[in-house]
């Protein structure tokens, strides 16, 4: 087991070249209030003087101390090797290979790197210095020297002095492999401990915490801590140790530590003469070098998955950031074919990266075609906008000034168009749901598909520009070939279609149907094979009442729009019908046929005045003008159901060809004409800023934990029992 240590410093020394933090590492921090002797306690297991000293906060920085045991022997071929008069020396992490030998000299040294980052005037840092001492007097430690926890700010410390060294502190203590020495000394009440205190905050069951008791030779005459030591006041696990240091007297003059080490040990003797095999400085490096050991030996296959799963990690993002480019001219017409590539593949559902959260690339482009866009079709009413009345009216307006025997083509035409142009609108905005799909592609590829564009922002920047640019080109033309599949549909009605005349053969055989109901529903008093006689005693067809009732109607609505109520004819025999006037004499079955009573007539003494006749609103619709509306009606609804399914099935064929297919058969040669240039080649594929150095931090942190990783393979399961 003592093999453990030194690994876990070959470890600190590996992730100290990195500077990083991510690996928890076993080790012991020394925490206590300001000159409670803490500093005293180290330089006593190092048995020499290399810390600064002094009343006041004298650590300022956090100080890791590595201690490592060298056998005499070792330690000769070292001195030998590197030229090192002695068999003690020291390194510093910052100071790099230069090996001090004078202790002096690295206390000095310990002094001026404070200086240098904390200033001189009692500021703190959370910058730590790292120390390494190899003797052959030291057992293998590694231990974190704090700045003392103190109240009152001093000199330039700013008001949160306080804070700022407790934030230190647990930024070192709540690390779960860490061990807590809990420093108090031995003239103050243990029930006011800080270092405990702060201690239990991170490690309320003590498993980690171990106790030290300094200036037992300093307490009240007639007390002792014989009820401390021995854990009366407040138990602690993993035990407590006291431990008398040198005075600042004794530093003063120089005294070596050695001698201190005799006198502590004749103090204990005399003063604690039962417990003086369990306390002292001796007892306290061999109890913290076998619990760190056993501490390590806890820790390690946590530590050894934890580096393990890290190195992955990093491998993964170390491949992300790519290589550095050498031939820049092949990478670029790598990354276009590739970006090509992937463009085609994610229209055709063949991408590597296959989206799950939403409908991306070809999937979104036929949802756009069948349910967006056939939904929206299928939404339109084959009569939306058109009323009853504007289909009478269309059909008067064809006529001209002659009444009409039979229903105008002409306001079928005009009407039809009118309803073939709605379905216009819902197809350029098919087009426009595809190219932005087709934009939307652009991203996705980027973002999934070929992270190495993400590595030069310009040659991305390139990328999207022309694909861009190549879709706004072909978006005029697109658009111009769906109004033109409209305009055919448009510039020629073709009633000889055959789902056309289909459709009109069974309308015409309904109309048929209810004329003969109609006929049968007629009054049997009139005889259907007698003809009737009409105003003015003109004979009329057993089917001419329908038209009278029809003209009669049609002269309602002719004199109240035109003020020329005089004379009407029958619009199906051309005949005059003289004047119908209200309450005139006449056969009853006349009478019975007129639907609203007519405007009053000239002939009967009173002026027209144009101004005063109102507009109807609304009328009720003789059987001969519902007859026609429904005809109208019908044949449009027909006819736009054809068109509709011609639009429905043309408008997809026709993004797919002007559009899609055209953008996916350009796309690479677009973009090597484009991009391809020696010009060029330097531009696109430099990298953004700081992608060289994540590269270098990532390939770095790799290579410590391969190093790390390589460091706890060489334990052998025997070492850790």
């Amino acid at each position: 087991m003592e093999a453990l240590i030194p690994v876990i410093n070959k470890l600190q020394d590996v992730f100290n070249t990195v500077g990083a933090d991510i690996i928890q590492l076993p080790q012991i921090v020394v925490v206590g209030t300001q000159s409670s002797g803490k500093s005293s306690v180290l330089e006593s297991l190092v048995g020499r003087d290399i810390l600064p000293r002094g009343t006041g906060i004298v650590t300022r920085r956090p100080l890791i101390l590595q201690l490592v045991h060298i056998d005499s022997e070792d330690c000769r071929k070292t001195s030998e090797e590197n030229g090192i008069d002695g068999e003690e020396w020291g390194k510093f992490l910052h100071t790099k290979s230069k090996i001090y030998t004078d202790f002096e000299e690295i206390r000095q040294e310990v002094e001026a790197e404070t200086e240098r980052i904390s200033g001189n005037n009692k500021g703190i840092s959370d910058e730590p210095i790292h120390l390494k001492i190899f003797s052959p007097h030291v057992v293998n430690l590694t231990l974190v020297d704090l700045p003392g926890i103190t109240k009152v700010p001093v000199g330039d410390q700013p008001k949160d002095i306080e804070l700022q060294i407790k934030d230190l502190i647990f930024k070192y203590i709540s690390n779960p492999n860490s061990i807590i020495l809990a420093v108090t000394a031995a003239n103050t009440d243990m029930a006011t401990s800080e270092a405990l205190k702060v201690a239990r905050e991170f490690d309320p069951d003590g498993r980690r915490t171990l106790a030290v008791v300094t200036k037992l030779d300093l307490m009240d005459a007639g007390t002792d801590a014989m009820d401390v030591l021995m854990g009366r006041v407040i138990p602690v696990k993993l035990g407590i140790i006291g431990v008398v240091n040198r005075s600042q007297l004794d530093i003063n003059q120089k005294k070596l530590v050695a001698d201190a080490a005799r006198d502590e040990y004749a103090f204990l003797q005399k003063k604690y003469p039962s417990l003086a095999n369990r306390n002292g400085t001796k007892h306290l490096a061999r109890t913290l070098n076998r619990l760190l050991m056993h501490h390590i030996r806890d820790c390690l296959p946590e530590l050894k998955t934890r580096i393990n799963v890290l190195a992955s990690q990093y491998q993964s993002l170390l491949n992300g950031y790519g290589e550095p480019v050498d031939d820049k001219s092949s990478t670029l017409l790598q990354l276009i074919t590739k970006f090509a590539a992937e463009y085609c593949h994610t229209i055709e559902g063949t991408a590597k990266y296959i989206e799950t959260t939403e409908l991306c690339g070809g999937a979104r482009i036929c949802y756009i075609f069948h349910e967006t866009f056939g939904r929206t079709l299928e939404s339109v009413d084959p009569l939306g906008g058109l009323t009853t009345i504007d289909v009478l009216t269309a059909i008067r307006n064809a006529t001209g000034p002659r009444p009409a025997l039979f229903v105008p083509e002409v306001s079928f035409e005009l009407l039809v168009k009118r309803q073939v142009k709605r379905l216009e609108d819902p197809s350029l905005r098919c087009v426009e749901l595809v190219h932005e799909e087709m934009q939307r592609i652009i991203q996705h590829c980027s973002n999934y598909s070929t992270q190495e564009l993400l590595r030069f922002p310009k040659l991305h920047d390139a990328i999207v520009e022309v694909v861009t640019s190549l879709l706004r080109k072909r978006l005029p033309v697109t658009n111009e070939m769906v109004h033109n599949l409209v305009a055919i549909e448009l510039a020629y009605i073709n009633t000889k279609h055959p789902d056309f005349a289909d459709a009109c053969g069974l309308m015409n055989n309904n109309i048929e149907e209810q004329r003969r109901n109609r006929m049968r529903d007629l009054p049997s008093a009139v005889p259907r094979d007698k003809s009737l006689k009409g105003p003015g005693g003109l004979s009329l067809s057993p089917t001419e009442p329908l038209a009278l009732e029809g003209e009669a109607a049609k002269a309602v609505a002719g004199g109240s729009q035109s003020g020329n109520v005089g004379e009407q004819t029958d619009g199906g025999t051309g005949n005059w019908r003289g004047m119908l006037k209200k309450g005139e004499d006449g056969p009853a079955s006349d009478r019975a046929m007129l639907q609203h009573p007519l405007p009053a007539s000239p002939q009967r003494g009173h002026a027209v005045n144009l101004l005063d006749v109102p507009v109807p609103v609304s009328r009720r619709l003789s059987a001969r003008e519902q007859r026609d509306c429904e005809v109208i009606e019908r044949l449009i609804k027909s006819y736009f159901l054809i068109v509709r399914k011609n639009i429905q099935d043309s408008v997809p064929k026709a993004v797919m060809h002007f559009l899609v297919n055209h953008v996916k058969d350009c796309l690479q040669s677009e973009l090597v004409g484009q991009l391809y240039k020696a010009g060029l080649l330097d531009d696109l594929l430099t990298e953004s800023e700081d992608m060289a150095q994540r590269r270098t931090e990532a390939a770095d942190m790799l290579k410590a934990l391969q190093k790390a990783s390589q460091v706890i393979a060489e334990i052998r399961e025997t070492h850790l029992w």
